[in-house]
């Protein structure tokens, strides 16, 4: 689901869940920093009715592409009813839409979508923070290669925002029951740390924007893709080795 970072092992705690998440509202104010949504024609990708709520309170004319299936989007590429081309301001994705064998086909399609100075926005975790040991280490190579300059989304033009988020709970106590709704057994790890009731997650965000000459996705010829913002230099600029 696109609501969250995850989907829930106990789907009863979601809403206390979006709750601790982003307690502090960090990532609506990161993704506005990028331009009003007021009177703009949005894409979303993926199903959010948090997401679709907050960004219709914050002005935008919202269309949403989802798939049938929750927090599955891998069908989106074979939908029929796609708005048509260069008819967006901006094509937004929480977490889900742009991670998955087809994200390739996906990105061509969402940038389409894009008139001149469109943006396009994705919402994905950072990595290096307190959930690294729940993630797994594989999961967590990916995350890191994503964010590098040769990775998969700044190779192709994408800058990227790192938004440096928490987990807020009332209690400790509830701090381990909600980890535990996440993720069921493998929060154990994360369980096992908490000193604290807080976590550290980290978010990058990902925009690319259409230029006015632009007639499709790639990188203009002779032009550099842009640098990350917001990334430590080791990590920008070392080589990509995860798969």
């Amino acid at each position: 689901m696109a609501d969250l970072p995850f989907e829930p092992a106990d789907a009863g705690s979601t809403q206390r869940l979006l709750r601790a998440v982003d307690a502090e509202g960090k990532i609506p104010r990161a993704l506005e920093a990028h331009g009003s949504f007021a009177g703009r024609d949005v894409v979303m990708l993926g199903a959010s009715h948090e997401r679709a709520r907050w960004l219709t309170e914050a002005g935008a004319r919202l269309t949403i592409l989802s798939d049938a299936a929750p927090g599955i989007t891998a069908d989106l590429t074979a939908r029929h009813d796609w708005p048509s081309d260069a008819s967006a301001d901006v094509v937004i994705s929480f977490w889900a839409a742009l991670d998955g064998p087809d994200r390739a086909e996906l990105l061509a399609r969402a940038q389409r979508l894009l008139r001149p100075d469109g943006r396009l926005l994705l919402v994905m975790d950072y990595g290096r923070d307190d959930l690294d040991v729940v993630r797994g280490p594989g999961r967590t190579a990916d995350l890191v290669a994503w964010s590098r300059r040769d990775g998969w989304f700044l190779s192709r033009g994408f800058r990227i925002r790192v938004i440096h988020t928490f987990w807020t709970f009332a209690t400790l106590e509830e701090g381990v029951e909600l980890l535990r709704a996440a993720y069921g057994p493998a929060a154990e790890p994360a369980v096992s740390r908490l000193r604290r009731p807080r976590l550290a997650h980290n978010v990058a965000i990902y925009h690319w924007m259409r230029d006015v000459g632009a007639s499709d996705g790639a990188v203009k010829p002779g032009r550099r893709a842009p640098a990350a913002t917001g990334v430590p230099r080791a990590a920008a600029s070392a080589p990509n080795t995860a798969a």
